[in-house]
């Protein structure tokens, strides 16, 4: 038996232990994506008035779009800093560190000045908090994912592995039930603090959290491997070195995931409602059902991911992708909101869980224990800037110079093919 097979196939936690695995993996996934999920919905319904109103509004909602693209630019970062000592010191202590580092700014921006009040310093501290933001999401993935994986039985990975996931559809609700309750107050009211109240509601998340996650014990995968001497000094570099290839299947399977979900939560929310004048409280709503559906449909993914195999799943999610992207956009310029509401329902709720809930257990079999973290941190990471940062900016561009977002379908099912291929090129997560 490998050193990787020995560390993977470690006796799990007790019953009690996964319990606490669980509640903390999900409640503090989805306070950190909750955080991370106003920031973009704020970014495409008001920061563009509040924090860029001296440009036109075209390159006010691209500054405003790439205000809310450096926060995944910084998830790089975190994923490096994070999977360093992830690997070299354990998971517990970065899950706790990564949702103070995510919620203390997300309060900060509650309480920020707008341009009217300070001028360019407004948006500049928009910026620099959104950076944090960015270190401490794509520190925290995957810590999360890799304590549910480690703790988790051998046959039941792709089901545990999914359940942190599930906290981003669960932040997602949570936030789009935040704004549109505040969307239901005048537009006036709405812009002086309403926007703010989301940001501001993180300080009860954050104890919750910190509470949850403080009950966790430390991987029996990682404590294993620590003791039979398989980490290393910089984990990194020994991915880079190494594990090359893994690294950039990770990446080229997580693009089209990650766009599309960006392209929905962001693109269309501003195109919808800016664009083609539907109401905000209806597309916020899409998003919702959407989100919900998402909920479930993670699990249900991981449990048949543990039965036929998480490649397999995901390498279907990425073809169904591919098939439906140009659908997408046709339903979406209709402007009918009902074809609207179920290319979001399909898209966000029922396809886009095929790649993303399988992936804690598809990608941390492409890494051993020493450099898991590293490895699938950097992965995922490098994807979300390059997909989700650039999204919205990318459908922007693709619509001014096109006119039309059938551009936007070709780019979104060309990753979709890209992810397929790399998804049925990674070794099976059994």
């Amino acid at each position: 038996m490998t050193v990787y097979e020995n560390a993977s196939t470690t006796t799990a936690a007790k019953p009690t232990s996964k319990g606490w695995v669980v509640a903390a993996t999900v409640v503090g996934t989805t306070i950190e994506w909750y955080d991370f999920f106003i920031f973009g919905t704020a970014s495409a319904l008001v920061f563009s008035k509040l924090f860029f109103p001296s440009i036109d509004p075209v390159s006010g909602t691209l500054a405003s779009f790439a205000t809310f693209a450096v926060g995944l630019f910084a998830r790089p970062l975190g994923g490096l800093v994070f999977g360093h000592f992830g690997d070299r010191i354990g998971r517990k202590s970065m899950l706790l560190l990564s949702l103070f580092l995510m919620g203390i700014p997300t309060v900060l921006i509650g309480l920020l000045p707008t341009y009217s009040q300070i001028g360019i310093w407004a948006a500049v501290l928009l910026v620099l908090l959104r950076i944090c933001q960015g270190i401490a999401v794509g520190g925290e993935w995957g810590g999360a994912v890799l304590m549910a994986v480690e703790h988790a039985d051998g046959n039941k990975r792709s089901l545990f592995g999914s359940l942190p996931q599930a906290g981003t559809p669960a932040g997602l609700i949570l936030a789009t039930l935040v704004f549109a309750h505040m969307s239901s107050f005048s537009e006036s009211d709405f812009l002086a603090w309403g926007w703010r109240v989301p940001f501001l509601a993180s300080i009860v998340l954050i104890l919750l959290g910190s509470f949850v996650r403080s009950k966790v014990p430390e991987s029996p995968v990682f404590l294993q491997a620590k003791n039979e001497g398989q980490t290393v000094a910089m984990p990194s570099a020994e991915v880079v070195s190494t594990h090359l290839r893994p690294l950039l299947l990770a990446v080229g399977a997580k693009l089209a995931e990650v766009t599309l979900f960006y392209l929905v939560t962001i693109f269309i929310l501003q195109y919808s409602t800016v664009t083609l004048g539907l109401s905000r409280a209806e597309v916020l709503n899409s998003i919702l059902i959407a989100a919900t559906v998402g909920l479930f449909a993670i699990p249900i993914y991981g449990h048949f991911g543990d039965k036929i195999g998480a490649r397999t799943i995901y390498g279907v999610g990425g073809i169904l992708l591919a098939l439906f992207a140009i659908p997408l956009f046709l339903m979406v310029n209709t402007k009918d909101p009902l074809l609207i509401r179920l290319g979001i329902v399909v898209s966000l709720g029922l396809i886009y869980p095929t790649m993303f809930g399988l992936q804690p257990a598809l990608y941390s079999a492409q890494f051993p224990p020493g450099v898991r973290y590293s490895g699938m941190s950097l992965g995922v990471q490098i994807a979300a800037a390059i997909g989700g940062g650039l999204a919205p900016i990318i459908a922007t561009t693709l619509l001014t110079t096109t006119g039309s977002t059938l551009a936007i379908g070709f780019y979104l099912g060309g990753l979709a093919l890209v992810a397929a291929a790399c998804a049925f090129s990674m070794k099976p997560s059994k």
